[in-house]
């Protein structure tokens, strides 16, 4: 089964090109496409978070990985399939990311700490819900937090 996604918005953002680590304090806007209603965000400045799913469209097809590999190319790390990391070497591209609404102003929205470059194509925008959050304590491998420990760092 194939089907067509268009993007609904764009982000606008400092950052020209991905980076693995230091999206902390990054603020970005992500304006709606043409054709988009700025209605359609009416009501959001009310919640605190957004997930906002988006499209990795820097990734070259031949860049794709379907099995398993070292998270960041790092043989430190045991080597999971791509389905067990979020690098953005995904067989669909699809990225997702709970971000801080800063602000909503006609049809942009600012967000804080969304992990995407500027001219990123977003996919949707979804409201944060606690009754969607994990409602039991959450695990993970050792190898993800070491990976992790930089990522919402601000950059010195």
């Amino acid at each position: 089964m194939t089907y067509q996604v268009e993007p609904i918005a764009f982000v606008s953002s400092t950052r020209k090109t991905p980076e693995d680590d230091f999206w902390g304090g990054e603020v970005a806007e992500i304006r709606l496409a043409d054709g988009m209603d700025a209605s359609a965000l009416a009501g959001l400045e009310t919640f605190s978070h957004v997930e906002v799913l988006f499209l990795f469209h820097g990734v070259a097809q031949d860049k794709i990985v379907s099995g398993a590999r070292h998270p960041r190319n790092n043989a430190d790390w045991p080597k999971v399939g791509i389905f067990a990391q979020r690098g953005k070497n995904r067989p669909n591209r699809i990225g997702s990311t709970i971000c801080k609404v800063v602000g909503v102003e006609g049809p942009i929205l600012r967000v804080r700490e969304l992990d995407a470059i500027d001219g990123t194509p977003v996919l949707d925008i979804k409201p944060v819900l606690k009754e969607f959050l994990p409602r039991e304590a959450t695990r993970q491998p050792s190898w993800a937090t070491e990976l992790m420990s930089s990522y919402w760092s601000e950059r010195r």
